[in-house]
């Protein structure tokens, strides 16, 4: 009889909790907004015109990414339409033009908002956490309706939603209140600047204290401060930088105690961020602000896969917003480098970064260029004769790489090369593609390149993946981790690349 009753109680809490989580997965919907033009293809909102809610909105914007992704290849801008690979199947990404019938233009600012911070759509169906709400959530309602009253300001597109193509029983969206259950934190970060308005004036103040006399320890002290929190908050809320670079679980939820520890996304290796200032080769403040603002750190390499496009909108916001974002991920790294309240010890800011160390590599030789090598000296290129003496498997990669890259990479990436002198160019002895301990983003730069975007000043790479073998592609990643780069050879990287170009097939 105890039994029973053991088995009866548990029962009746798992369906008391089913049908808790079941309420929870219906939500209201709110009323569409009426106005005089509802009936056309525009927002029936009323629309800012105020230039000074449209610049924070646009700063907004620019600070998340929100264009990317939102934007279909070869789409009209915020249309939808792009599919995102998830490990349980493809997601569409949505109109968020102000279309009354496929956008949200019939949406209302309390409408935006619950979707902002809550993942629910206006009629009430859960929104999955590709849309990272998870950390929208964190902004304050300043930040939120600048960015509605941006959306609302832009050209109506008439795009119906792209259906996913999610597995059973993940199509089915009211599993996501359980997962919203576990994982969502509404509301916003706390301690952190109100609202884009508010944002302004802590960059100005941080700006200002950069010009203060020495002896302003106090004034320094607490612009640091400001400026840490204003980094967290862009950082943890539009930025949404854990999305990409935070391992992930096994229902794709950032893994708890791993924030920035690095992840995977749309085939690219997002490295750990908690670590930027520390270790061999650490970043600089002026090194990560300048990577983030142009996608090009010559100490370091340049953007590439989906780091590109949040390099190319983060230029469209103050720089004094990016400054904060790098003293905060500078930070990261340990207590040397941690300008927070917590972390400062006194009235005197600690330092947020370290001199990178100076690289000498030395001077070697190409012998396809010239009968004699010891003619011809370039820290890039190598003697491939010597390499052939050597003995070993992986060596003799080595040397057919580098041959390889002689004949088809030297012309741009040889330090005599014409193109290393635009833009800063980073050598690929820098490059944190090659530095790293996976081949992941080193093969993918060959697969893939960097698409030309119409402009010399905007790092171009062709697309290798039908020029090259396999096998010939490992011959030049080995070439550059072990003789340029010079560290051990990547073990998996002609297992890597057969399942790159299988994803590829797949796209």
């Amino acid at each position: 009889m105890r039994k029973r009753s053991i088995v009866a109680g548990v029962a009746a809490v798992v369906v008391v909790a089913c049908l808790g989580g079941l309420a929870y997965a219906w939500q209201p919907a709110i009323d569409p907004v009426k106005g005089d033009d509802a009936g056309g293809r525009g927002s029936a909102a009323r629309l800012e015109t105020d230039p000074a809610v449209l610049a924070a909105g646009l700063r907004v914007m620019s600070q998340g990414d929100c264009l990317y992704c939102h934007t279909a290849k070869g789409g009209k801008p915020y249309a939808g339409g792009l599919p995102m690979d998830t490990p349980f199947g493809t997601i569409h990404s949505t109109n968020i033009t102000p279309d009354v019938d496929t956008g949200i233009g019939a949406w209302s600012l309390d409408a935006f908002t619950r979707a902002m911070r809550e993942g629910v759509s206006r009629d009430g169906h859960l929104l999955y956490p590709a849309f990272p709400y998870v950390h929208f959530t964190r902004m304050h309602d300043e930040d939120i309706a600048a960015a509605y009253q941006y959306l609302m300001s832009r050209t109506p597109v008439d795009a119906p939603p792209v259906p996913n193509a999610l597995v059973f029983p993940l199509n089915f969206r009211p599993l996501v209140a359980g997962w919203n259950l576990l994982f969502l934190d509404k509301g916003p970060l706390p301690d952190a600047p109100a609202g884009a308005s508010a944002s302004a004036s802590a960059s100005a103040s941080v700006s200002a204290s950069s010009s203060a006399s020495p002896g302003a320890s106090s004034s320094a002290s607490s612009s640091a401060s400001s400026e840490w929190r204003l980094g967290r908050y862009l950082v943890e809320g539009a930025g949404h930088c854990q999305s990409c670079h935070t391992p992930m679980n096994i229902v794709g939820a950032e893994a708890r105690g791993k924030a920035f520890e690095g992840g995977v996304i749309d085939g690219w290796q997002a490295p750990p961020l908690n670590a930027l200032a520390a270790g061999e080769r650490p970043w600089t403040k002026a090194q990560l602000v300048s990577y983030l603002r142009t996608g090009v750190a010559s100490e370091h390499g340049a953007a590439s896969g989906p780091m590109r496009p949040v390099t190319q909108h983060l230029a469209e916001a103050p720089e004094s917003d990016v400054a904060a974002m790098a003293t905060y991920l500078l930070s990261l790294s340990g207590p040397a480098n941690d300008v927070s309240p917590a972390g400062r010890q006194g009235n005197d800011p600690a330092p947020v970064s370290n001199p990178a160390p100076v690289r000498n590599p030395a001077p070697v030789s190409d012998p396809t260029l010239v009968s004699d090598p010891t003619l011809v000296s370039d820290p890039v290129l190598v003697n491939a004769a010597q390499l052939r003496a050597a003995s070993g498997p992986e060596q003799e990669r080595v040397s057919r790489g580098a041959v390889l890259f002689a004949s088809t990479c030297a012309g741009c990436h040889g330090t005599a090369a014409p193109m290393m002198t635009i833009g800063g160019r980073p050598s690929l002895a820098d490059s944190s593609n090659v530095l790293a301990g996976t081949p992941r983003n080193a093969l993918r730069m060959i697969l893939e390149g960097n698409p030309w975007q119409g402009s010399t000043s905007a790092h171009y790479m062709p697309s290798y993946a039908d020029l090259l073998t396999d096998d010939q592609i490992v011959d030049v990643a080995a070439y550059l981790r072990v003789q340029v780069a010079v560290r051990p050879a990547w073990a998996d990287a002609a297992s890597m690349l057969t399942t790159m170009r299988k994803e590829n097939e797949k796209k």
